[in-house]
């Protein structure tokens, strides 16, 4: 369904001008019902064993959506999913956005109490989840304002219902709901990190926005076939994968846990055609020693994120798979998914460039001051799209501390030369500053990640009574690295004050969110505690 598209400057949200695309869907349930009505017969959701075409996918998120009515719930109420990988999921989400309700994806993850939190800090009104998880479930006193509960598999409980019985329900289509697509579609928690999660409030024409750029960069069409081995619940799985796929007509096949083996033997039997995955998933792929018995022909797109992927294996990637193109990006939750990407030719030729700004997108890197540096220059990252979100729900004073005039205060250290390539350098909290110096420790990982046998690096900084902060490297690696060979390795690339002053080699992975991203909190305390241990 290509249309010519032309990019114009709209006001959005009463007071952010932006450029937009148009023209465009209505809404995300009118692209979905537009898809499902050209694809009928094609392929849209596989999980295990059960494949759905868009013509039945279409009739389920009918059945559901008309359940949900049924139940009581109401257009601008939240719906939590606390739901895996699976169709249940997909089906639930197009379902509560045919209903014009607002969906609340939780990661499985998550613990009972940031489950609990996160009912009560949306108000959500109901709740689906799946049987393994409902010794998380809170008590109904505990969440006043769930008022029913779908269980899927398992037996439902008292005060529950059978998610089955919302699929059965007989078919009395929903007259199209009149959803505006300036409000919100999605209320997706941030991780967390610094403190609460924050509920992101995004919208129907920020997803479509976002998607459209993914197709416009990737080439996507109706015969894309995309594996979500990344949660749905998390921005990279909801919108990078499955929103992609559903917006050109694509198939997405589904995946509950991320397993090399598994993931090689699915992409040559589905003939994926593309995936999202963070570089520690790729490695793993190449780690496997089955890897050369797959045909993996058809894999032609591997996007990543969240972290730069180590020269050594996008070498050996490009030596085992030719026709497999990586792509870099950046973004985040409150940006809808990528603000930039990569070429496929800049993934290799400028290895630490997130790529480059795409259409109807503007951001700026700003000095401690606020202002607008050079070129070239590195300052924090404020974005301005039609992704970001409105806002935080029911959070003020950190929608007006983070959004400011239009854009997004990342929190990120980056630059953006002359050409128009972006590369990220740290996070604000994670520069480390070694008696003056400035310490970047995406730039330190990006060199550790080139030692032989190294899975996983990260750095953080110590406490140093003299020069401040010193830096502290974790790898997973070979359990016979020594510091001393880190360092003269680290010689060869990087400035003395930039060399790693201390050396933690882990036996286990290194410690990720539920989107696979590197948690340094946990490795800041434990740089702490050793600090401490050595006065």
């Amino acid at each position: 369904m290509k249309v010519n598209m032309s990019i114009r400057t709209e006001l959005l949200y009463q007071n952010r001008m932006v450029k937009c695309f148009w023209p465009r869907p209505a809404n995300l349930d009118a692209m979905f019902r537009a898809i499902a009505q050209t694809y009928a017969h094609k392929e849209a959701v596989v999980y295990q064993d059960e494949r759905l075409t868009y013509g039945l996918l279409d009739q389920q998120v009918g059945q559901v959506a008309t359940g949900l009515r049924k139940a009581g719930l109401l257009a601008g109420e939240r719906i939590a999913v606390f739901v895996g990988n699976r169709t249940e999921f997909v089906i639930s989400v197009l379902a509560i956005l045919r209903l014009g309700a607002i969906c609340v994806p939780i990661g499985v993850r998550q613990s009972a109490l940031e489950l609990r939190y996160i009912l009560n800090q949306s108000s959500a009104s109901a709740l689906i989840f799946e049987d393994y998880l409902s010794s998380r479930i809170p008590a109904v006193e505990d969440v006043q304002s769930l008022r029913v509960l779908w269980r899927i598999d398992g037996s439902p409980q008292t005060g529950e219902f059978a998610f089955d019985q919302l699929k059965s329900v007989e078919n009395e289509p929903l007259p199209v709901q009149s959803i505006d697509e300036h409000s919100t579609a999605i209320i997706m928690y941030t991780s967390g990190t610094t403190g609460r999660p924050k509920g992101a409030m995004l919208t129907h024409l920020g997803f479509f926005h976002t998607a459209k750029n993914y197709e416009t960069r990737f080439g996507y069409d109706s015969d894309s076939r995309s594996v979500m081995v990344v949660p749905g619940s998390h921005i990279s799985g909801l919108l990078a994968v499955f929103v992609v796929m559903l917006q050109v007509g694509g198939c997405t096949i589904l995946i509950q846990e991320f397993d090399a083996l598994e993931l090689l033997g699915i992409i040559e039997r589905e003939r994926i055609t593309s995936t999202v995955m963070v570089p520690a998933m790729y490695n793993l792929c190449l780690l496997t020693p089955e890897f050369e018995r797959f045909d993996l022909s058809s894999w032609k797109i591997g996007h990543f994120g969240g972290a730069a992927m180590p020269e050594v294996s996008i070498q050996r990637l490009a030596q085992k798979l030719p026709q497999l193109r990586l792509y870099n990006g950046y973004g985040a939750t409150e940006t809808t998914s990528a603000v930039t990407l990569s070429s496929a030719q800049d993934t290799v030729t400028f290895l630490d460039s997130v790529g480059t700004v795409l259409d109807c997108v503007d951001i700026r890197v700003l000095d401690e001051n606020a202002c607008e540096v050079s070129p070239g220059e590195s300052g924090e990252i404020f974005v301005q799209s039609p992704g970001n979100a409105i806002g935080y729900w029911d959070n003020l004073q950190a929608t007006q501390s983070e959004f400011i005039g239009g854009y997004w205060r990342s929190g990120d250290i980056g630059s953006i030369d002359a050409s128009g390539r972006m590369r990220l350098l740290d996070r604000r909290k994670d520069m480390i500053n070694r008696g003056g110096f400035k310490v970047y420790s995406t730039e330190v990982e990006g060199v550790l990640h080139r030692i032989a046998g190294v899975v996983d690096a990260a750095v953080v900084p110590t406490p140093c009574e003299i020069l401040g902060e010193r830096v502290h490297a974790f790898i997973f690696g070979p359990p016979t690295l020594t510091l001393s060979e880190v360092r003269a390795h680290c010689a060869q690339y990087l400035a003395d004050y930039k060399r790693p002053d201390y050396l933690t080699v882990m036996n286990v992975p290194l410690p990720r969110n539920l989107n696979g991203k590197i948690v340094k909190q946990p490795l800041r305390e434990e740089a702490l505690r050793m600090a401490h241990a050595r006065l």
